[in-house]
């Protein structure tokens, strides 16, 4: 299924989402060029909620650009399956290389606002992460390791130890709750 009919069927979880998902369809709509980066106001990227077995703790990395523990992701980089980049960019980042996936449907939408910064020397400006999110599983035995261009460390916390360990309130706030609250909710629907 192409990405467009993917987020078409994808149902929002809150406000947030459904304003999200209205205006990535829109620029996917118009057909504004936003699988690369050449699209300097704004670019498709995933990420990845990776949960334990348990679902009692969650996988993170401290990201170098943000100087801030985050979740795992990155630019889509020409590939319209997210699922797969959100894939992929685990395991480059983590180092994972067993890593499950809980639902091939989206977990939740979010457009991320990114401040320009300098990158390998050049300046980015700053623009838009229309961001797909997906729920994936690994095991916190499994060994990890760093990205060094990209992250300091990659470790395991607790659900609440992963907002708290967050330097970014509107992602402790606006995101990662959310991803908790989504996760309680999916455990819900798993029991049954």
């Amino acid at each position: 299924m192409e990405l467009l009919e993917v987020i078409r069927a994808y149902r929002p979880w809150n406000r947030q989402e459904e304003q999200d998902k209205a205006e990535i369809l829109r620029r996917l709509e118009s057909g504004e060029a936003l699988l690369g980066r050449d699209n300097t106001s704004a670019h498709m990227t995933a990420s990845a909620w990776v949960v334990s077995p348990k679902r009692d703790q969650v996988l993170m990395a401290y990201h170098n650009l943000y100087d801030s523990w985050a979740w795992l992701g990155g630019h889509a980089d020409g590939e319209e399956d997210m699922l797969s980049v959100a894939m992929r960019e685990v395991r480059e980042e983590s180092g994972l290389t067993d890593v499950r996936v809980l639902s091939e449907d989206i977990f939740a939408l979010e457009i991320l606002a990114v401040a320009g910064h300098e990158k390998h020397g050049d300046f980015v400006s700053s623009h838009l992460h229309l961001n797909v999110t997906y729920l994936l599983e690994a095991d916190p035995d499994d060994p990890v390791r760093c990205k060094e261009d990209e992250n300091k460390a990659v470790g395991w916390f607790t659900l609440d130890g992963a907002i708290a360990a967050s330097k970014e309130p509107w992602f402790q706030e606006r995101v990662y709750q959310k991803l908790n609250a989504k996760l309680v909710e999916f455990c819900r629907n798993e029991a049954r």
